[in-house]
């Protein structure tokens, strides 16, 4: 799908967003009296202050807290970027905790001399720790997609904050109430297919898709037959909204391209004699989301559905890019490292062409050239250094702040959900993406269901890699 396609699809969503409050508004929104001027300059600004205000009152009752609260999303959703932004602020700045109140109260609680005086005291702190934009932002939970609107609103937060402390502390309040509410005992894991889903929802799966570009409508329905499967998990209050979802390739043996996964014109296996089942691809599809994770229940869950529906399958492992990789190898590569390549390595690459370049700047060199791959010489010089470097990248290269971390996001995701580092795949995305990212390697991990809880904790409590002897070969 294009971004114009992309962007149409953003489009009408919000449009009838704003339609559905409209109604709720009622006599709140008046168009000439509470629209606000998209970029929001001052004197709106003071206006939009005193709308909030009215927010928070308790006049009317909830039939008019409701209708106040869709007046007050409507003008938010009219805003340009520069003018959400200056929303954020002027909720940020003046409905925050009172700190003259939360001093007094630590005071009076410090104070207390006995424990029924220390009881109310923190009763008491707790109350005024509360800010009242909290009960304001909870008021749009109880409008028609007012739970998307509040996702939004922090992928908005997450884009605009930056180094701003105030906007930070309203985006933190606000992710507190999204983990409350996307607990994932709450979520619904559920099936999307060509046939019983809905082309809103089909269409939806296209935007999202964030790892390997959906290009058209055949290219779903190719993604979606008979030996595939696509799975998301659902909120009650979003329920045509995929959380985050997962793409299935029902296989013989562990697959080691991308473009032969994809390739429309190969023939459907039956499900049935499957042995493998590649996870091929994993998308957040809501950017107000980030942090808040469900990825490693949505495997599990993933693992259990297909094992029930084909006991044939023995292997479960993902197809996937090292996201990071040529971003670190040039960085490497840019500090002159000399232990970077190895004297066999060196030979390899001075073998090709000019060897005034240097093995480092023929390295570089040809993995700026997009063509590399179709070149034999170039390809077989390339391949044992960068196998042997990706394999140092995904399990030796750890953050240089947080300690057990590996650097690679995507590593860090399945390594924290149990998977072990199996296999890299030589020209595994020879796509433009593939090659920019990842110089064309793709890597297989394996979630091998008796070791996924020992090779968790030992990611996790002491940064301990598992990796497969093919791998450890490589270093």
């Amino acid at each position: 799908m294009s971004e114009d396609s992309k962007s149409g699809f953003l489009e009408r969503t919000l449009k009838n967003l704003r339609h559905a409050w409209q109604g709720i508004a009622g006599s709140e929104y008046n168009e000439s009296a509470a629209s606000l001027q998209p970029d929001l300059p001052e004197t709106d600004a003071a206006r939009l202050h005193k709308q909030m205000h009215a927010c928070l009152e308790t006049r009317g009752g909830e039939v008019s807290a409701r209708a106040r609260a869709a007046a007050l999303g409507r003008a938010y959703l009219a805003l340009n970027e520069t003018g959400k932004v200056r929303f954020l602020t002027v909720l940020a700045e003046n409905f925050d905790v009172d700190h003259d109140a939360v001093d007094a109260a630590v005071e009076t609680l410090q104070q207390a001399s006995d424990q029924a005086a220390r009881l109310h005291a923190e009763t008491a702190l707790r109350k005024v720790l509360e800010p009242p934009r909290l009960k304001l932002l909870t008021q749009f939970n109880a409008l028609p997609e007012g739970v998307k609107f509040l996702v939004d609103m922090r992928a908005d937060l997450l884009a605009a904050n930056g180094d701003n402390a105030l906007l930070k502390g309203l985006e933190q309040d606000l992710k507190g109430l999204l983990i409350t509410w996307f607990d994932v005992d709450f979520l619904e894991l559920r099936r999307i297919s060509w046939d019983s889903s809905s082309a809103s929802l089909l269409e939806k799966l296209i935007a999202y898709e964030a790892v390997h570009a959906i290009e058209s409508w055949d290219d779903l329905k190719n993604r979606l037959d008979s030996d595939r499967r696509c799975f998301a998990y659902f909120h009650p209050r979003m329920p045509d909204e995929p959380l985050i979802f997962v793409e299935v390739a029902l296989v013989d043996g562990m697959s080691d391209s991308i473009q032969a996964l994809l390739d429309g014109t190969a023939p459907v296996i039956d499900p049935a004699s499957a042995d493998t089942a590649i996870f091929y691809s994993i998308s957040n599809a809501q950017k107000g989301l980030a942090g808040i994770s469900f990825g490693n229940f949505l495997i599990k869950g993933v693992v259990n559905s297909l094992s029930a529906e084909f006991p044939g399958l023995k292997t479960f492992a993902t197809l996937s890019p090292m996201t990071g990789f040529r971003a670190w190898l040039d960085k490497r590569l840019g500090e002159g490292d000399k232990n970077l390549l190895t004297s066999s390595d060196r030979k390899a690459l001075n073998a090709i062409g000019d060897r005034s370049a240097g093995a480092k700047g023929k390295l570089k060199a040809l993995l700026e050239d997009s063509g590399w791959p179709d070149d034999k010489q170039a390809s077989e010089a390339l391949r044992e250094p960068l196998m042997r470097l990706a394999a140092q990248y995904l399990s030796v290269e750890k953050m240089r702040q947080g300690g057990f971390r590996v650097l690679d996001p995507v590593a860090h995701f399945h390594l924290s959900n149990g998977a072990r580092i199996e296999r890299l795949n030589w020209l595994g995305d020879v796509s433009d993406k593939g090659l920019s990212q990842s110089a064309g390697l793709m890597v297989n991990y394996l979630y091998k269901l008796s070791h996924v809880e020992a090779n968790h904790e030992a990611y996790t409590s002491s940064g301990k890699v598992a990796a497969s002897s093919s791998i450890r070969s490589l270093l």
